[in-house]
């Protein structure tokens, strides 16, 4: 696939560039992307929900009633998660959600997810430029005369640039990354993907 580098006032720089086949064009992987999505996921969450049992709950241990002869049946404490005030049964525990994935899985899973952007034509390469200083007026112009799209956006840099960076953090619909963050979630969460051109080789000399 060939694609056409802008500059950031919208026009075309003249240079064509040909993604790699084996980066943009492999056989996409529903399940790999299922399971990469999935890690991704499970490794952001906390787990750090927690109930008390009746080992933890602040009662009294004394017996409510004799063992028998009582009429209804026989309690121990008011710390049983029958009475109100009681201990949790079966709650939620401290425990870590994440999982492992094999490498070639997770690089399987984003090759594939690139190739889906690639077919659907929601790749845009943009030549590297530079902000003297934060300005998300500047940056969401820079958007719109590439073209980029009003949903959401992720956009690939290089390397860091942390007035890029600043510029687009008011941007509910725009996600700055560098090339070493990008990840399957990100790009299957993205409707369009923007690429500063150079981001492509760099992609290309990871796959194995």
């Amino acid at each position: 696939m060939e694609l056409s580098v802008y500059k950031i006032d919208g026009t075309e720089s003249g240079k064509k560039v040909v993604l790699d086949e084996k980066v943009f064009g492999v056989q996409p992987n529903d399940h790999v992307i299922y399971l990469d999505v999935l890690n991704y996921l499970a490794a952001q969450r906390q787990g750090t929900a927690k109930t008390k049992d009746r080992s933890e709950v602040a009662y009294s241990t004394k017996k409510l009633g004799r063992q028998k002869g009582g009429g209804g049946a026989r309690h121990g404490s008011l710390k049983a998660g029958i009475f109100v005030g009681g201990g949790n049964v079966f709650g939620p525990k401290p425990r870590d959600y994440s999982f492992k994935l094999n490498k070639k899985v997770k690089q399987l899973a984003r090759l594939s997810a690139l190739s889906y952007k690639a077919a659907e034509g929601k790749i845009v390469l943009v030549e590297p430029f530079a902000m003297d200083a934060p300005k998300t007026k500047e940056f969401k112009n820079i958007l719109s005369n590439i073209k980029a799209g009003d949903r959401k956006v992720l956009f690939v840099l290089p390397e860091n640039s942390n007035n890029i960076f600043l510029s687009s953090r008011n941007l509910p619909e725009v996600q700055v990354i560098t090339v070493d963050e990008i990840n399957t979630y990100a790009i299957m969460n993205a409707h369009s993907l923007v690429l500063v051109d150079g981001v492509q080789d760099i992609l290309a000399a990871r796959v194995k």
